[in-house]
Order: structure tokens, then sequence, then C-alpha cells
């Protein structure tokens, strides 16, 4: 007898990772809901998890707390920066210069990232402004930021104190254009300009 046909092994991991996706999004965007409605301090796990549908158990298998879910794409980004470093095909930065023109589409990815929802990126930086421990979290995730993208240049084989320097002017742009930007549809642009205003400073 011709034995049946075995599914591919890939094809389970793929549809749970995707119920995973979908359940860590539904906590976000209900997190995100209650916190524009209500304030940070007035929302609770229990609220969130009640909005989003799920117990608290299956809450905290995705964040360890409520202000990581504030921080949910930041962490997406230090996940996508930490896959960068895999790509063989970029080599060692020699000066630095071309340390940070290595950085510069890694973080102006970042800010297309960050301001993909203008909304959210908009309910964010008010969370942000009204909260003085989540302001210290979000230091706390921007160095974290800089470490991954002296990872990524290490990773290809520059020298590690040109690789922290770089990765500290690279992220001195991002936090710039934070700033300079007056809407999140502008924070790419804000970016590209800081990092051009530090290369010519470099070259000068």
């Amino acid at each position: 007898m011709t034995p049946e046909p075995t599914a591919p092994t890939s094809a389970p991991s793929t549809l749970v990772e995707r119920k995973r996706q979908v359940v860590r999004q539904r906590i976000i965007e209900a997190a995100d809901e209650l916190f524009a409605a209500r304030g940070f301090s007035d929302v609770s796990v229990t609220d969130i998890a009640a909005r989003a549908d799920v117990g608290r158990s299956t809450f905290f298998r995705y964040f360890g707390d409520k202000t990581e879910v504030v921080f949910a794409k930041e962490q997406a980004v230090l996940d996508a920066i930490a896959a960068a470093e895999g790509d063989s095909t970029v080599g060692a930065a020699r000066t630095s210069t071309e340390a940070v023109e290595q950085l510069r589409p890694l973080v102006l990815d970042l800010c297309e990232q960050a301001a993909g929802d203008r909304d959210a990126y908009r309910r964010h930086d008010a969370l942000l402004e009204q909260h003085l421990e989540l302001r210290a979290r979000d230091a706390l995730k921007t160095q974290q930021i800089a470490g991954r993208l002296s990872d990524v240049l290490r990773a290809r084989g520059t020298e590690e104190t040109l690789a922290v320097f770089a990765a500290q002017i690279a992220l001195a742009c991002y936090q710039s254009a934070r700033q300079r930007a007056s809407t999140a549809g502008s924070l790419t642009r804000a970016a590209q300009d800081a990092f051009r205003e530090a290369l010519e400073l470099g070259r000068g």
C-alpha cells in the first residue's frame, strides 16, 4: 500500500506563528485604545486583557507588563536591526564616515517603521510626554538601539571602537530627527537631514 503523503513539517509552525502575531497585535491595539481613552496610569493589565479578549496569563506570555506594550514597536525595531547582522554582503567599515553611511539605511528604515501608523505615533509621543517612567524606558530602548547598531557593524568586521562611535552618531541623528520632526510623516526626512549634516561635519 502506498503511504499517504505527509504535510510539510513547516506548515504547523508557520500557522502557529501567524496566530501568535494576531494575538500579539490584538493586545497592542487594545492597550493603545485604552491608553488613548483613559491614560496610561488608569489602565491595568486586566483591562487590556479583557479588551483584547485574552486571559491575563496569555497577556504575560507576550509582555512582561503594560509598559512593554507601549514599546512593542521599538522591540520589533530592535529585532529587525539584529537581523541585519546576518547580512554578509557588506564588509567592514574602515572609517567613521563609512561606518555611519552603513548605519544610515538601518536608521531610516527604523524611522519608516516608527512612523508607519501616524496616529499611533502621535499617541505614543503623547504618552511619553505625560509620564516620566515611560520617558525613562524610552531612553533605555534608545540606547539599546545604539547597542544593536554597533553589533551590526562588529558582525561585519568593523573594529569595536569605531563601531560604537558610529552607532552613537547614528543614534544622535535618530534622536535629532525625533525632536525636529513636526509630524510622523516628516520623521524620515528629518533623519535624512540629520545624517547629511553629521556626514558633512565629518568631512569638514
